[in-house]
C-alpha cells in the first residue's frame, strides 16, 4: 500500500506554467466545464452573460484546485503507475508544497468568487464539491475501499447542479436528477477503464474493484449500474422537465450503453486480450455524457424559441 502521508520529492527540472496547468487535469476539466455550462443553459430563467461566465470560471477553478490537491496527495502513487508517472510531481518538475499551495489557492478563490458574484448557496455547493473530491474521495475513500468510485462519483456530479443553482438560486428535482445521472454514470465509466489498467492499480496498492473483488464482480457491477443509469437518464423527460427531444436522445443513448455493456458483462478475459469491448464501453461512456447533456441544452433552446410546445 502506498504511503498516505505526503513526502517531499526533489525538484530536478524547472517548473513552468504548463506543469501548473497539468495539475488542474485539463482533460477532466473539459467534462466539468461542459456539464456546468449545460446546467447554466438548461436552467429555467436567465443569468447575465458576465455572471454566467463568472459562475463557470469559479466551477472550473474549484475543479482545478481540487485536482491539484489530488496530485499533491497522490504523488507517490502516481510515480508507480505507468499512465501517471510523468506528471509534474513524480516527474520531479515541481515541489509537492507548490502543488498543495496552488490547489488551496485555486479552491479558496473559486468559492469566494462564486459567493460574492453569484450567491452563497452555489458557493456552498462548490465548497462541498472541492472537499468531496480532495478530501473524502482522494484522501479517505480511494486508498481504503473498492467502493471508492461509487461513493466518490458524487464529486464529479456537482458541476451541472451548481450551474443550475447559479441561475435559479434553488435546488429542485431537475438539478438533483442531473447530479444523479453523473453519479450513476461514473461506476460503469471508470470500472471499464479499471479493467484494462488493473495491473497499474494493483502495483500501487489502490483497492479498485477489479483488484480486490476480481473481474467477474466488476463486470457484474458495470452491468448493474448501467441498468440503473438508464431510467435515471430518462427521468427528466418522465417528470416533464424536458420534451421528447431530450427524452428520445436519452432512450437511444441509454439503450446503446446497455448494448455495449452486455459483452463486457458476459465475457472472460483471455490470456492475451486486447480488452476491445471494455475500451469501446469506456470511449462510448464519454460520448454518452457529452451528447446527453448537449441534448438537454438543445431541448431547452427549442422550448425557449417556441419550436416545441
Amino acid at each position: 500500500m502506498a504511503s498516505t502521508a505526503p513526502q517531499t520529492t526533489a525538484q530536478t527540472l524547472p517548473t513552468e506554467w504548463r506543469d501548473f496547468f497539468t495539475l488542474t487535469k485539463p482533460r477532466v476539466m473539459t467534462l466539468v466545464i461542459f456539464t456546468a455550462i449545460c446546467g447554466v443553459l438548461a436552467a429555467p430563467g436567465s443569468i447575465h452573460p458576465v455572471l454566467g461566465f463568472t459562475a463557470i470560471l469559479a466551477i472550473a477553478m474549484g475543479a482545478g484546485g481540487s485536482a491539484a490537491l489530488n496530485h499533491w496527495w497522490e504523488a507517490d502513487i502516481d510515480a508507480g503507475m505507468k499512465r501517471t508517472m510523468n506528471r509534474p510531481l513524480p516527474g520531479g518538475r515541481m515541489r509537492r508544497e507548490d502543488a498543495r499551495d496552488f490547489g488551496i489557492f485555486l479552491s479558496a478563490v473559486s468559492v469566494g468568487l462564486m459567493g460574492v458574484a453569484i450567491g452563497w448557496l452555489a458557493a456552498a455547493l462548490l465548497l462541498g464539491a472541492v472537499i468531496y473530491y480532495a478530501v473524502i474521495y482522494t484522501m479517505w475513500l480511494k486508498p481504503r475501499t473498492p467502493q471508492n468510485i461509487v461513493i466518490g462519483g458524487g464529486a464529479g456530479a456537482f458541476p451541472p447542479l451548481i450551474g443550475w443553482v447559479a441561475v435559479t438560486g434553488e435546488i429542485t428535482a431537475m438539478p438533483i436528477l442531473l447530479f444523479a445521472i453523473i453519479f450513476f454514470w461514473t461506476p460503469p465509466h471508470f470500472w471499464a477503464l479499471a479493467l484494462f489498467v488493473k495491473s497499474d492499480y494493483a502495483k500501487v496498492g489502490i483497492p479498485m474493484l477489479p483488484v480486490v473483488a476480481g473481474e467477474k464482480v466488476t463486470r457484474r457491477q458495470i452491468m448493474i449500474y448501467t441498468l440503473l443509469l438508464a431510467p435515471i437518464a430518462v427521468a427528466p423527460w418522465a417528470i416533464g422537465g424536458t420534451s421528447w427531444i431530450y427524452g428520445s436522445c436519452a432512450v437511444v443513448l441509454s439503450a446503446l450503453f446497455v448494448v455495449l455493456a452486455m459483452p463486457v458483462f458476459t465475457r472472460t478475459r483471455a490470456e492475451v486480450d486486447a480488452m476491445t469491448p471494455e475500451k469501446a464501453l469506456f470511449k462510448f461512456s464519454i460520448v454518452y455524457l457529452f451528447v446527453l447533456f448537449a441534448a438537454l441544452v438543445v431541448d431547452r433552446v427549442a422550448a425557449y424559441q417556441g419550436w416545441i410546445a
